[in-house]
């Protein structure tokens, strides 16, 4: 029996399909069924149902489900341990990051990790806002650099930007010549955003529901590029925060939703108990956003 195997039976069990639980610890389908399928013979029980389109644990495997994790943990731990006293950083860390995330001081951040530790693997995964969260409190993300309306529960987190709302529109558009712009005005046209499970969608969603409105989506992205450039071309209007609509100024109205002051969060999570190689990164993306990250 070895760890990776069952590091593919916690990803397959978590993510209960072959194929995302491949792309997740970066190697063909079929190897993890292989992998699976020896670990399987060695035990001498079935640990999946496969005979339906998920993969669903059987009794084995509901079974062996939590000493997998405390065996990946306890091997983690090991890791760690000598990482501390040595002062020389190895293993593995997973960082999670939105989709369409264009934010310069993260990439400048794992480059500075990077460099200064050599002996870490390192993976960075996109993903909903929600999915990251919830995987950052599986354990299966160290990190991740989700936007959000709030700070999640359970986990620690640092925000890095705080942005109002604001609506995007091109010149002849009829809320171009507005010059201030409240939410109500806005669902009175199409929408154009990004789907749920993003943080901007979060704060959007929240506060038409605050105020009994009911927008109608017209159209749905997740790259704040793409939203812009759908506004532009007069299906709807764009809905982003401000650093996302800045670099659309030259083609489209942009005005600030003036009722709506609850903020869209961009903000790093992570559990308690960090790790040595977390809160290395975390000082890093500290300076590399210019905040403070706290003792480390």
């Amino acid at each position: 029996m070895e760890l990776r195997q069952l590091e593919y039976f916690v990803a397959v069990a978590e993510e209960r399909n072959f194929t995302r639980a491949a792309e997740r610890v970066h190697i063909s389908q079929s190897g993890v069924s292989a992998q699976i399928r020896q670990l399987e013979r060695e035990l001498g029980a079935e640990l999946f149902d496969r005979s339906a389109r998920t993969a669903t644990l059987t009794a084995a495997g509901k079974a062996a489900l939590d000493h997998a994790r405390a065996a990946l943990a306890a091997a983690a731990a090991v890791r760690q341990t000598v990482g501390e006293v040595t002062g020389v950083l190895r293993g593995r860390l997973v960082v999670g990051m939105v989709v369409g995330c264009t934010v310069t001081p993260l990439f400048e951040a794992l480059s500075a990790f990077h460099r200064a530790h050599p002996g870490v693997e390192m993976s960075l995964l996109e993903d909903s806002s929600d999915r990251l969260v919830e995987a950052v409190r599986l354990g299966t993300l160290d990190v991740a650099l989700v936007g959000t309306a709030a700070a999640p529960e359970g986990l620690e987190s640092l925000t890095v930007i705080s942005e109002r709302l604001v609506a995007l529109v091109p010149e002849s558009h009829a809320l171009a010549a507005r010059r201030r712009l409240a939410l109500r005005d806005i669902v009175d046209h199409p929408i154009v955003c990004m789907p749920p499970g993003t943080g901007l969608r979060a704060v959007f969603d929240g506060a038409c529901a605050a105020r009994d409105l009911r927008p109608r989506i017209a159209l749905q992205a997740g790259a704040a590029d793409a939203v812009a450039d759908l506004a532009a071309r007069g299906l709807g209007v764009g809905v982003l925060s401000e650093s996302m609509a800045a670099r659309h100024r030259d083609r489209l109205v942009v005005h600030t939703v003036d009722d709506v002051e609850t903020p869209a969060l961009l903000a790093l999570v992570w559990r308690k108990g960090r790790s040595p190689a977390v809160r290395a990164l975390l000082t890093q993306c500290g300076r590399a956003f210019g905040l403070p990250v706290g003792p480390v």
